[in-house]
C-alpha cells in the first residue's frame, strides 16, 4: 500500500527506563508480517486508560476496564497487543480467548492474570485464536529490549500506511523525564475513540489515580479531538504506563504544580499521535484542521466542527481541492446548534469565503484555488452567537478511501 503523501517520519525513541518490548509474527495475516507486541512493565509501575464507549465492545476492552477498576491500576506488568483479528463481537468464546492469552503471558512474567492487559485490531466478529500468541510467547518473551519502539509501532498496523511514534522529555522537580507513545490507525477514526491503539509510557513516578485523570483530560483535546469517517470503533484502546525510574519523585496528586511540564509534554505527545492517525487517513490527501468560534459553548462548538469535519460533501471538495465554502455552511446549519446566519463567517486560511453571512467582498477564487492545492489546510468558521469555540483535525475523502475499504477482507 502507497506510503500517505501526508505521512511523519518516525522520531527517535530512546529507551524509557522499566519498558521491554518484543515483537513477533503470530500468524493472523497471510502474508509475512510482525503482528504480536509484548510490553513488559517493572514492579510498581502505574496504569490508567481509556476506551471506547461503543455499544458493541469487544473482548480484550472488557477485560483492561474491568481489571483495570479492579487493580486500581497498580501492579501491571504487561501489554500484550495483537493486529490481524479484533476478537469482537465474539460473545464468550472471545472473552475466554482473552482470559487463555492472560493466564500464559501471567507465568511467563510471574504474576497475575490481571496484572496483563490486552489489545486486539483487525477484522470484527472473528474469534481470536489464542493459541497463536501463546505458541509465540516464549520466542518473544525471550527478545525483550529496552530499544525497540519503530518495530514495535510497525507490528500493530492493519491497514496503516506508516508507524507513528512520538517522544518528549520533561522536567518534574528539576529531574528530567522522559514519555514516549506509539499508535496505530488509519480507518474507522472518529471522536469518542476511534478504531485506535495508542500505548504511552514514561519514567516518571505518578500515582495510578492522577495517571488516570491526566489521561482522561487529555484525551478530550487530542484522540476525542479528531476524525477520519466518522465511525466509532469497537476496539479503542489508550493506555497510560509509568514506571517510575526516572528518579524524580513521585506525584500522588495531577494538579501537584511539580507536574506543569509534564502535563504540557504529555498532551503534546498525545496530540502528535492523535494527529499522525488523521495523516494516515485511509486514502488522505489533506490534512485539515477545522476551527469554530463564536458558539454558544464550547459543547456546540466541537458538535459544529464534527459535523463540518465528517461531511461528505465537505471532505470530497477537498479531495478536488474544490473551495466550496458553501459546503461548510451546510455543514454548519445541518449541525442543529445555535448560530445567527447574518453573522456567519468562513475562512480559508488567510481567505475569507463569506463574512458576516455573504459572500465576502475580499473573496478571490484564484486565491483561493491555490491556497487548496496545499497539502495542510486550515478552515475557520465564526458562528456569532457567543464565545464558546473548539478545534479539531480531519483529512479529504478520496476514492482511494473507497478502493480500501471495499477491499478489506477479500
Amino acid at each position: 500500500m502507497p506510503v500517505s503523501p501526508l505521512v511523519v517520519p518516525f522520531p527517535k525513541i530512546p529507551p524509557i527506563a522499566g519498558v521491554q518490548l518484543a515483537t513477533g509474527r503470530a500468524g493472523f495475516y497471510k502474508h509475512e508480517r510482525e503482528d504480536l507486541l509484548v510490553m513488559h512493565f517493572p514492579e510498581g509501575a502505574s496504569a490508567a486508560g481509556v476506551f471506547t464507549r461503543h455499544g458493541v465492545g469487544s473482548a480484550p476492552v472488557d477485560w483492561c476496564k474491568r481489571h483495570l477498576t479492579m487493580t486500581k491500576g497498580e501492579g501491571v506488568k504487561a501489554v500484550v497487543v495483537n493486529a490481524g483479528c479484533a476478537n469482537s463481537f465474539t460473545g464468550k468464546p472471545g472473552a475466554d480467548a482473552v482470559r487463555r492469552v492472560c493466564s500464559a503471558v501471567a507465568k511467563r512474567f510471574d504474576c497475575r492474570q490481571r496484572d496483563v492487559m490486552v489489545a486486539s485490531t483487525g477484522v470484527i466478529g472473528v474469534l481470536l485464536d489464542d493459541s497463536k500468541i501463546t505458541h509465540r510467547l516464549p520466542e518473544v518473551g525471550a527478545r525483550l529490549t529496552d530499544d525497540y519502539w519503530a518495530q514495535a509501532a510497525q507490528a500493530i498496523m492493519t491497514t496503516d500506511t506508516f508507524p507513528k511514534g512520538a517522544y518528549a522529555e520533561a522536567t518534574i522537580d528539576g529531574q528530567k523525564v522522559r514519555i514516549a507513545g506509539i499508535c496505530k490507525g488509519s480507518g474507522m477514526i472518529a471522536p469518542d475513540m476511534a478504531t485506535m491503539l495508542a500505548f504511552v509510557v514514561t519514567d516518571a513516578a505518578i500515582s495510578p489515580a492522577a495517571l488516570q485523570i491526566l489521561c482522561s483530560l487529555y484525551t478530550r483535546n487530542t484522540f476525542n479531538a479528531i476524525t477520519v469517517d466518522g465511525d466509532r470503533s469497537t476496539n479503542d484502546t489508550l493506555l497510560l504506563f509509568a514506571t517510575g525510574k526516572s528518579g524524580a519523585p513521585k506525584i500522588s496528586r495531577a494538579g501537584d504544580k511539580r507536574l506543569a511540564d509534564f502535563r504540557d509534554k504529555l498532551e503534546g505527545v498525545l496530540m502528535n499521535l492523535a494527529q499522525q492517525l488523521v495523516r494516515d487517513g485511509e486514502g488522505a490527501t489533506k490534512f485539515i484542521k477545522v476551527s469554530v468560534t463564536g458558539a454558544e459553548s464550547h459543547a456546540s462548538a466541537r458538535k459544529i466542527a464534527r459535523t463540518i469535519c465528517e461531511s461528505p460533501l465537505v471532505k470530497t471538495a477537498f479531495a478536488g481541492e474544490d473551495a466550496n465554502w458553501g459546503r461548510i455552511v451546510m455543514a454548519v446549519g445541518r449541525a442543529d446548534e445555535p448560530i445567527d446566519r447574518d453573522k456567519l463567517s468562513v475562512k480559508f486560511g488567510p481567505h475569507w469565503a463569506a463574512q458576516d453571512g455573504l459572500i465576502a467582498s475580499s473573496y478571490d477564487e484564484a486565491k483561493m484555488s491555490a491556497y487548496m492545492k496545499k497539502k495542510e489546510l486550515e478552515v475557520t468558521v465564526d458562528v456569532g452567537v457567543g464565545r464558546g469555540s473548539a478545534e479539531m483535525w480531519t483529512c479529504d475523502l478520496t476514492k482511494r478511501y473507497v478502493e480500501i475499504n471495499g477491499d478489506y477482507r477479500s
